[in-house]
């Protein structure tokens, strides 16, 4: 999935403008495309997620493209530098989706140093975003304490999230295009890619798999704006914060 989106993060990167020379980290990294659009900008880049497939992917990707960065096995909820480490904290569809966002939220912070910058791109709570994660929760409901990864997607929700501790806050709603052969390609990539898709699944019997499916094809169906293909509208914000 993370490889359609690279465009994603290389636009982050401009509105962000990090310089060369910059301490940049890329939480929850994913393949490491943020990590690799600020090292394509010069910066000094370390990115960190959970799972090692992923970190191996994205030091495969820096090496290919002749890119110096690191990445490094580690936690949103326990980033493993001191405060004050970084210029830069970035972070593209990935934060949001750990558990505690409070605690993730203030690891965002305390990782920047006074006056950098956190920039993000996160899903809104509206469109096709919003019910594709509801057609999840509601096939297998998450655990009562889990929040949903759009309460970052608005401006109200990130102000409640990181309060004080940001001295501004600038929100860019951009629009990207989820192109897929159909929406049976569709489906079938996110059955077997998309960890939240497969870990629905994963707790489903065969009825309920197929229910989810036919559900998720129901709604990619409604958005698509392709003729012989499936071209999806999904809406996000860039979000830009200084930190006081």
């Amino acid at each position: 999935i993370g490889s359609k989106l690279v465009i994603v993060s290389e636009l982050l990167c401009e509105t962000v403008d990090p310089r060369a020379g910059d301490r940049v980290l890329d939480v929850a990294t994913g393949h490491g495309n943020a990590a690799l659009a600020a090292a394509r900008r010069g910066c000094e880049v370390t990115g960190i997620d959970y799972v090692p497939e992923w970190l191996d992917r994205a030091r495969d990707r820096a090496n290919a493209e002749g890119l110096k960065a690191t990445f490094q096995e580690a936690d949103a909820e326990n980033i493993p530098f001191p405060e004050n480490s970084f210029d830069v904290v970035l972070s593209t569809f990935g934060a949001p989706f750990a558990p505690n966002h409070e605690k993730t939220a203030s690891e965002l912070l305390r990782v920047c140093r006074p006056e950098g910058k956190i920039g993000m791109a996160n899903w809104i709570p509206a469109g096709f975003v919003k019910e594709f994660f509801e057609i999840h929760a509601r096939h297998v409901p998450p655990p009562p304490e889990v929040k949903s990864p759009l309460q970052w997607g608005s401006e109200s929700g990130l102000r409640e999230l990181f309060g004080v501790g940001i001295a501004t806050l600038q929100v860019i709603p951009r629009t990207y295009l989820h192109r897929y052969r159909s929406v049976d390609h569709f489906i079938t990539t996110y059955r077997n890619t998309f960890g939240p898709t497969v870990a629905a699944l994963e707790a489903l019997d065969a009825a309920g798999k197929e229910a989810l499916a036919q559900d998720l094809a129901e709604t990619a169906s409604r958005y698509n704006i392709g003729a012989s293909t499936m071209v999806a509208s999904m809406d996000y914000i860039e979000a830009v914060m200084t930190k006081r």
